[in-house]
């Protein structure tokens, strides 16, 4: 089965990431776009993300002004400069249109959709005023409004408890390995998610009805009169 967990029982839920998966984040490429001097690029990277300020603020216990401020003093660079390169940084979160339309599929066929993301509460609210996909989901877990982050298993505990599922029978597709062993550690199963295709491969052979299958999301059958 691949890198997949081996299922006990078939999955009847699935479990989205957000980052990386159903919206791009390219950090560095924002970075890259921002600072042409490489010296520049990895010290305002590092005061962004080696620190524990990001962390904090996606797990909601740093405010988006309290983070900013702290990002300002910890690089060095201006006020100004700081709050633009993270809007910037947000509308790069733009959807990936082939994990979408898995997304439509699954939803399509009756498969119930979830969603656990690290993310400030501010991030979540502007996103899901963009994009008609989060309607999809029976079920939206945000770290930044519960002040827990994944990959620690009271966060995975919390979406089953709350929303009545059965872990072994709920699959998470995430993009960092360490949020997917976290998952399989609380008794889901997991994908480490690539790209959409080979999602949809993985998960077909996982889901408990072939009803449920998301072939063809790809290369759909060609339409018949």
């Amino acid at each position: 089965m691949s890198e997949s967990q081996a299922p006990g029982v078939p999955a009847r839920n699935v479990v989205f990431d957000v980052g990386g998966v159903l919206v791009e984040w390219n950090p560095l490429q924002v970075l890259a776009r921002f600072y042409s001097d490489p010296a520049l690029r990895r010290h305002v990277g590092s005061a962004l993300f080696e620190g524990s300020d990001w962390s904090d603020f996606d797990r909601g216990t740093l405010s988006e002004t309290d983070m900013l401020a702290a990002l300002a003093t910890r690089s060095g660079r201006p006020a100004q400069e700081m709050l633009d390169l993270f809007l910037a940084l947000r509308d790069s979160l733009t959807p990936k249109p082939d994990t979408v339309r898995l997304l439509e599929t699954l939803h399509g066929r009756g498969v119930p959709l979830y969603c656990l993301s690290n993310m400030s509460d501010s991030i979540y609210v502007h996103l899901a005023g963009l994009h008609g996909f989060w309607a999809r989901f029976q079920g939206i877990v945000i770290s930044g409004q519960i002040q827990l982050l994944k990959p620690e298993r009271a966060i995975y505990e919390h979406l089953v408890t709350r929303y009545g599922l059965k872990p072994e029978e709920t699959v998470f597709l995430d993009d960092i390995e360490a949020n997917v062993l976290g998952a399989r550690a609380a008794g889901w199963q997991a994908l480490q998610f690539r790209d959409a295709a080979d999602a949809e491969r993985q998960l077909e052979a996982l889901l408990a009805n072939p009803s449920d299958s998301c072939a063809g999301l790809m290369n759909p059958a060609p339409a018949t009169d």
